[in-house]
């Protein structure tokens, strides 16, 4: 048997078995980056792209003259916007690493209780609880090096952001909406984005960051479905336990309320008139995942929320279009 076969062999069952992580990786990083879920980028992704989106659109408004302050005085065109984006994502990945570390420490109990979960490496024993903790560390100071690279103002708000980070493990003990605080978790980046560009927050970064709260509501419910038998045995919520066969309904208005939201954004950014095209995109995108969606089948339901990077991607592909034209 091969390292590789091995190592799928022990991998969870939710790892990417034919990823870099398990062909390539060294043994003694192994473990640590399945914690971190190096082998699942589209978790990255979707903290990503709401602050790629967030810069884009704050670029549109700095170029175009629409902001007033000290900051705009600056040298600002795409090469800069670039340069901020490589920040996010790098920080995106490390961040969204450490992230996973908190919910598997919070977690490690249930997931020794669940099929597609208990072979991750904390209720596996792979990683003991010392180590996991001396792992997180080595993130967050990784994540801060990259935060004091941004204005004052930016580096309040990322430190902002922690308490969601440590409390939303918990909220599915609690609340049937614990994918509330993951949304204001994962689309701090549209807040933190703007302010990384203009030095302040506005209506319109406003919007984006509540319109991406809408967007998480929809493909994490879609995801949970995946574990709700799991979930009720063990005794922990989730949106898909509380709507049920009601989601496809429920999924409606969440991605209404994210489209009207990013609209509302782009009007107070006086973004052009192709960003609207690039919604209806969306908005077709969304109809496209409620009709495809067969809550009992797992596979549909990661198929699903793995297709909301592709909405991303088309939502940050409609604010450069709408920026020149």
């Amino acid at each position: 048997m091969t390292k590789t076969e091995n190592r799928i062999k022990i991998a969870p069952k939710d790892t990417v078995s034919q990823g870099w992580v398990n062909r390539l990786s060294p043994d003694f990083a192994w473990p640590y980056l399945q914690l971190m879920r190096a082998d699942r980028p589209i978790g990255t992704w979707l903290l990503l792209w709401p602050g790629l989106w967030s810069i884009a659109l704050a670029s549109h408004v700095r170029m175009t003259g629409q902001i007033t302050g000290s900051i705009t005085s600056q040298m600002f065109g795409w090469t800069t916007a670039i340069a901020y984006m490589l920040l996010f994502a790098i920080g995106a990945f490390v961040m969204r690493g450490a992230g996973c570390v908190v919910n598997d420490l919070a977690d490690r109990k249930y997931d020794a209780l669940v099929e597609r979960t208990k072979g991750r490496p904390l209720p596996s024993g792979r990683v003991s609880v010392l180590q996991a903790f001396i792992f997180l560390g080595a993130l967050c100071l990784i994540g801060l090096a990259i935060l004091l690279q941004l204005n004052e103002f930016t580096i309040w708000l990322g430190v902002g952001s922690l308490g969601l980070i440590i409390i939303y493990p918990f909220m599915k003990r609690f609340t049937y909406w614990p994918q509330v605080v993951l949304g204001l978790t994962f689309n701090w980046g549209a807040l933190m984005g703007w302010a990384a560009i203009t030095g302040e927050l506005s209506g319109a970064a406003l919007l984006l960051y509540v319109g991406g709260l809408f967007w998480t509501l929809g493909y994490d419910t879609i995801y949970a479905h995946q574990d709700k038998e799991d979930d009720a045995l063990i005794g922990v919520k989730s949106t898909a336990l509380r709507l049920a066969e009601n989601t496809p309904r429920w999924l409606l208005f969440f991605y209404a309320a994210m489209l009207t939201l990013f609209a509302g954004s782009g009007y107070l950014a006086d973004i052009g008139t192709l960003y609207y095209g690039g919604l209806m995109i969306v908005a077709g995108h969304c109809l496209w995942q409620i009709r495809s969606l067969r809550m009992d089948d797992s596979a549909n339901c990661l198929r699903l929320f793995k297709a909301n990077h592709i909405l991303g991607l088309i939502m940050f592909l409609g604010i450069i279009a709408g920026h020149y034209i």
